[in-house]
């Protein structure tokens, strides 16, 4: 693959064998990039570092985490983590999150997250500023390869979010989080709307009273 040898394009699928994909990321060029792997394929994103992504990534992690506090749900969420199924397939999503009794199960000291080892998350979220055809397309392809329970896709620029139920390798549309029961998803779109006229503390001040 002549690509790997120079400067890639990111932000676009790539073919290429797995080993070829681990020569890529390990060049230190990509220390600082995403990456994902699927089907004999592969994609190098930039980090984002708009503002716009960097709130709304940030108000879906305190939700999640206000909401599991209020129904006494274990959660253990991770920031950009990265889960690999050797020779198949990996993923760094933007949020992820284990819940309930899968809580803590990857123990401290853990770097790249081995599916052969550990179970998947329970939810999967991708924030999508610029990149909503692919984590509507090729992304959530390789979140339904790898069986994840639950994927989220939030529309920055829609304020909108796109939440998915997968289960047998398929995908269907959800309007209440499955992962969360009682969740729903309009409550969510209805915090991110908020917070672009309201101060974020606001915002959660008046979810927790929803939430209890």
């Amino acid at each position: 693959m002549n690509q790997t040898q120079t400067q890639l394009t990111t932000d676009t699928w790539i073919t290429a064998t797995w080993e070829e994909y681990i020569q890529t990321i390990d060049n230190p060029s990509y220390e600082k990039t995403k990456s994902y792997y699927n089907e004999g394929k592969f994609r190098i994103e930039m980090s984002p570092l708009g503002n716009d992504h960097a709130t709304d990534h940030m108000i879906i992690t305190t939700i999640v985490n206000l909401f599991a506090m209020a129904k006494s749900i274990k959660v253990d969420g991770k920031d950009n983590c990265t889960y690999r199924k050797t020779g198949f397939r990996e993923a760094q999503p933007d949020l992820s999150f284990y819940i309930g009794e899968n809580a803590n199960v990857v123990p401290w000291k853990t770097s790249i997250i081995d599916l052969d080892i550990y179970p998947l998350p329970n939810l999967v979220v991708e924030i999508a500023n610029t990149s909503l055809p692919d984590d509507l397309g090729e992304k959530r392809l390789l979140y339904e390869a790898m069986n994840v329970a639950e994927y989220w896709i939030v529309d920055v620029q829609k304020v909108e979010v796109i939440a998915f139920a997968i289960a047998n390798g398929g995908s269907q549309r959800i309007n209440q989080s499955q992962v969360l029961p009682n969740l729903a998803i309009s409550l969510l779109e209805e915090a991110l709307q908020r917070t672009r006229q309201e101060n974020q503390i606001q915002v959660y001040t008046w979810l927790f009273s929803q939430f209890q």
